[in-house]
Order: structure tokens, then sequence, then C-alpha cells
């Protein structure tokens, strides 16, 4: 169960901005960040760690100065020096700054993946707080319907392995930039036509960026949108080849898929491939995951860099988890717990402690001054296999009583040959 903060609490919203993730709960990110790590790798794709914060023109270049995300959701601040930062509203725009590093400039691909933290002053709602989580993706420097194909296998490969294997996937072509002006026009004739009964975000949106009407979630809207014309008949032949090519590609992998001409993702820097991936898990929200190809440019660059990916919101992913009853990971097993009854019996088993430790062996023990039968209560709340028990009488004669939780049965070891005896344990488990 996730503890919430009243500070961090919006008292006008059900839902809060951020979170804290204890012990059992982390076990669960935990899992999927290690599958995430085997999966991917087994792919060729290594992990990279950006920082939580970049120059704000990685976002506004990046990202296009017209998203809602840049301009309303991103959180950006001025440092001491009068640098405008902006917390990370996304993983891909910093991952592209630090390629742009590498040899992917001169089209030497690279393939990475990452998680963590992200930021958006967005609506809270569920599975999206105002700090959430995203694990994903990034394949760059190469063009090529297969790579599209591979990442969108690799996504899936992905919620298979975390237990989510009945999710939906939907794909889509956005063409390449030239397209856009022929089929952006075919969008704007039509929607201009039918603009009065719109939403006013959308009145914005015909002039600002009409791509953005197919993503409203507006009844009046949908309504509007449903009836729009096939831009992607408009799109050139090379494009509309390079889709067929895709779904060829994942038809040949086993990808179930549907083709939804109105999926166009939130970002300007798309092209060619976009998907997404829905669960019926998660109620009114149904997006756990989503992605395509791109080209993006970067400051101090004069030509955008190709590459595609993905990312999974991983609280949405723990919600799926759990409507589908998969619950959390079973909790380590504590082989072995230290009793001590005397300061001197306490020094012992610090020192045994240690000692199995350092063999890779999972051991608690007491180190305040408690009763005995303090002591076995722990043990018992604990979940220990095996209690090691020393006090006066054990240290005279240089032994210990060590006691199988389950049966109470108990024998006795000398110090020596102890901490064999327990190591020995713990690796037959």
């Amino acid at each position: 169960m996730l503890c919430y903060s009243r500070y961090y609490a919006d008292p006008d919203q059900n839902f809060q901005y951020t979170a804290d993730i204890f012990a059992d709960e982390a076990r669960r990110w935990r899992n999927l960040e290690n599958t995430a790590a085997a999966v991917f790798s087994r792919y060729g794709y290594g992990e990279l760690r950006t920082p939580v914060f970049e120059y704000t023109e990685v976002f506004q270049k990046g990202l296009g100065n017209e998203t809602e995300v840049v301009q309303k959701e991103m959180y950006t601040f001025e440092d001491r020096g009068g640098r405008s930062l902006t917390l990370r509203p996304e993983g891909t725009a910093g991952v592209m700054r630090a390629l742009s590093c590498t040899d992917v400039m001169n089209g030497v691909e690279q393939r990475v993946y990452y998680y963590g933290p992200m930021f958006r002053g967005e609506r809270p709602a569920a599975g999206r707080r105002r700090q959430f989580h995203q694990v994903g993706v990034e394949n760059v420097g190469r063009v090529a319907p297969l790579i599209d194909a591979e990442c969108i296998a690799m996504l899936m490969d992905y919620l298979h392995s975390i237990g989510i294997t009945d999710a939906k996937l939907a794909i889509n072509t956005r063409g390449v930039m030239e397209d856009r002006g022929p089929a952006g026009k075919l969008l704007a004739d039509y929607f201009g036509r039918h603009i009065d009964g719109m939403c006013d975000d959308c009145k914005a949106r015909l002039t600002r960026n009409v791509w953005r009407i197919l993503d409203c979630k507006q009844e009046a809207c949908r309504k509007v949108v449903a009836e729009a014309p096939d831009y992607v008949a408009s799109f050139s032949e090379a494009s509309r080849a390079y889709f067929d090519e895709v779904r060829a590609a994942l038809a040949a992998l086993g990808v179930e898929y549907t083709v939804d001409p109105l999926l166009v993702r939130g970002l300007d820097y798309y092209v060619h491939t976009v998907f997404e991936v829905t669960h019926g898990g998660l109620g009114a929200q149904t997006a756990i995951a989503g992605g395509g190809r791109y080209e993006l440019y970067l400051p101090g660059q004069k030509k955008p860099v190709p590459g595609v990916g993905f990312a999974a919101g991983m609280e949405r992913l723990l919600m799926v988890q759990d409507a589908l009853g998969l619950g959390a990971p079973a909790s380590p097993v504590l082989p072995v717990y230290l009793v001590g009854l005397g300061e001197e019996a306490r020094i012992a088993n610090l020192k045994l402690a240690g000692e199995l430790r350092r063999a890779g062996i999972r051991v608690e023990l007491e180190l305040e001054e408690r009763s005995f039968k303090a002591q076995l209560r722990n043990v018992n709340k604990s979940g220990a296999l095996l209690a090691v028990i020393r006090g006066e009488e054990e240290l005279k004669k240089g032994v210990a009583a060590v006691k199988t939780m389950a049966t109470g049965e108990q024998i006795e070891l000398a110090d020596p040959e102890l901490a064999g005896y327990l190591i020995g344990f713990a690796r037959n488990l």
C-alpha cells in the first residue's frame, strides 16, 4: 500500500501529487525494473541514466514548442545563474541529448533503456501523479521498418514477462514531415467546417496544431473526429510502403495488433510508425505504454536524429497487475535470526552476522538489550527459518543453540562449526 503525505496532496483533488514507496511495494517496482533489464538486454540494449533536469531548450526543441507538454505541463525554473532548467517530463529528449555526444550523429546505432521518475504539472489521475515513473527504450541512429517492428515486439515481450498477456496493441503511421502539409490541409479543411461545435482547445488547435484534434477526448469532438477523412491516403507512396513493411514484420513475428487511424501520439517529433498499448484493467485511463519512430532536433544540431522507442508508465503497469490479481513478488526468505542475551553474546552475534552477510546470506539480529521472550517474538514476526540462540551459558561452553522454528527442533553446534552450517543451510534453500 502507498502512503501519501498531506503536504503533497491537492485538497481539491482525489489523487495525490506524489507517493512514498515502502519496502513491500518497492519489491514490485524492482521486479518491473529487473525484468526490463533482463528482457531489453536480450535485444542488445544497455542501460542509460540521465539527469532528472535538463536545460529547458532540450525539451522545447526536442518535443516541440506547440505541444501541450511544453506549453502547459513542464516544471521549469531558473537556477542561480539565470539559466532555465526543467524537470524531465519524459525520457526521450534527455536520452537523445546524451546520445548526441556519441557516434549516433554518424549513423552508428545506439540501443539504450532507462527507468526513473518524470514530472508533469498535469491534472493528477489514476496511475499518473505530478511525479510519475517510466520504463522505456530508445533505438537511435538507424531507420528501417524492421527496427520499428522489433521494438514493438520487444515491448510486448516485456509486458508478457511481467504477467500482462492480454494487453491490446494499436498502431498507425504519421508519414514523414513532407506528408504533413497535404494531410494537415485535408484535416484542417474538414475540421474547419465543424469547428463551431467543438471544444475551445480544439478551436485553438485548428490553427496551432491540427493533429492534436485527433487526440481530443471531448465527446462532441470525438464525434466529429470519427468522420474525419482518410489522411493516410494523402501520404507519399514511400511512407505507405514503409508502414506496410512494419505490418508485415509484425505479422511474421506473431504480434497481434489493430490499425487505429486516430492514433497520432501527443508529441510533434513522431514520424512513420506510432503505437500504443492499452488494458481494460485501468478503467477509463486504458493506456499503459506507447511510442513510435521520431526525428528529434536537439540544441546545436542542424539535422534531426532518427530513432524509435517507447515508454511504459510503471504506476499503470502495477495497477494492471493488481487488476489481474498478480500481486507482489514473494518476500525474500530470512534464513537466520540471531538471538543474544547479554552484551558479550550480542557482540559475538554481530561478528557472526558480518561473516554470513559477506557470504551473501540474509540475516537479522537483536542489537539492544531485550528479554529472551521479546527476542523470540521478533524471530516469529520476522519469519526466520532458524534462530541461533546464545547467552552466558552458551558462551562459556563455546556453542550456540540452533532452533528450527517450524518444528521447534533444537541442536547445539560448536562455534567453529556454526558459520559453515548456517551458510550451507541458506544456500540449499
